[in-house]
């Protein structure tokens, strides 16, 4: 199986296109004919096309070859409704930049097989599914930061006051005191409200239900989206779409 990341136009009938596979990771694939209306894969591969990908690649260095594509889950949904398609761009996005080629993650593709789903429903919070998701992804990659303890005294988060001046530094790796933050100068302010929903993720990943408000999701999506920015040096293009990462001190 495998998920639609990124397509690139390389002739009249032809693309390349990125895929997120669940049992080879991200390969990069020659599509010969795709464009063509009678072609396997019935036209043009679009992003988040979801389905059977047989391909031949003898290196994960170099380009390989899509030998055939058949879509089995349908995104139609999603791109009915801006909002919801933006943040999944945004998802396809951020695992095209910080996932390697080549390097099988299968949680990170049901993780996004299962945050397209959710994004898909009319109920779902899209502020409160791309939290949950960034938060698992970075999780899986090792690259969350440690948001429960001090990065830098150790002191436990939760007997410090929300009102008492806590901040995230990418360059620490996590949250930092009000008596560690101050030499700091790449940092982020942790809101209440982002706070709690911080608390609200750490309770999900201990194996029980919590819920997320948008004003806390939104919150934790600028928190998690500086710290993406500051680990790639430069925003995601489809930032700007869906989260605002203007730091806060």
């Amino acid at each position: 199986m495998g998920i639609c990341l990124k397509t690139v136009d390389y002739s009249e009938t032809s693309q390349v296109v990125y895929f997120l596979t669940r049992d080879a990771g991200v390969v990069n694939l020659m599509a010969k004919g795709t464009k063509r209306p009678k072609s396997k894969s019935g036209g043009a591969i679009d992003l988040l096309a979801e389905g059977q990908v047989v391909f031949s690649q003898k290196n994960p260095e170099t380009l390989g070859l899509l030998m055939e594509f058949s879509e089995t889950v349908s995104r139609t949904p999603l791109r009915r409704d801006a909002r919801r398609l933006n943040v999944s761009l945004y998802m396809i996005e951020l695992i095209g930049k910080m996932l390697p080629e080549g390097d099988p993650h299968p949680s990170v593709f049901d993780l996004l097989h299962n945050a397209l789903e959710r994004l898909g429903q009319n109920d779902a919070p899209p502020q409160a599914v791309l939290a949950f998701f960034q938060w698992r992804f970075l999780r899986h990659i090792g690259l969350l930061g440690q948001l429960n303890t001090c990065a830098s005294c150790q002191a436990n988060i939760c007997e410090i006051p929300p009102d008492a001046g806590l901040y995230f530094s990418s360059q620490q790796g996590g949250i930092l005191c009000p008596h560690c933050h101050a030499p700091t100068n790449e940092k982020f302010r942790i809101t209440p409200p982002c706070l709690a929903g911080i608390g609200a993720l750490l309770t999900v990943t201990k194996g029980q239900k919590a819920t997320l408000p948008e004003t806390q999701a939104v919150e934790v999506n600028r928190l998690l989206g500086y710290h993406i920015t500051h680990q790639l040096g430069r925003p995601l293009k489809m930032t700007k779409y869906v989260i605002s990462t203007g730091t806060r001190e």
